[in-house]
């Protein structure tokens, strides 16, 4: 979405327009359109999802993320100018993922309440019987 948001507001530039907000690297090789990368140029990749096969990590890895992706945003809107459109939608995308990040505490609970307390690290639920 947030990609669709920069095309959206870069679609209609000029090339000088897009040289002076620094767009011109990305606009060599994307033109306007959509192409996930960060802040930092690095491009979306499926090594992005990790997986260990415990729920314990996983679920907290899970958590992790959304908090990142929350402060983003947070970061986002704090740069993003006063573009009601822009703000109500990144505001959105906020709000999902404080709500991901409780449905992932509640699922934490979940998995902790069938854990052995006596090995809450040392096992993995799955194939530590």
């Amino acid at each position: 979405m947030v990609g669709a948001i920069v095309y959206q507001l870069t679609r209609n530039q000029t090339a000088e327009q897009i040289k002076e907000a620094g767009f011109a690297p990305y606009f060599m090789d994307h033109t306007t359109g959509i192409y996930p990368v960060d802040a930092s140029g690095v491009p979306f990749s499926a090594a992005t999802f990790d997986s260990t096969g415990d729920s314990l990590a996983d679920i907290h890895e899970d958590m992790a993320a959304e908090q990142k992706a929350r402060q983003t945003y947070d970061n986002i809107l704090r740069f993003c100018g006063d573009d009601p459109d822009v703000r109500d939608a990144i505001r959105f995308l906020r709000a999902r993922e404080v709500v991901h990040y409780q449905r992932f505490g509640e699922g934490l609970r979940i998995i902790t309440d069938s854990l052995d307390s006596k090995n809450f690290y040392a096992t993995n639920p799955q194939f530590d019987k």
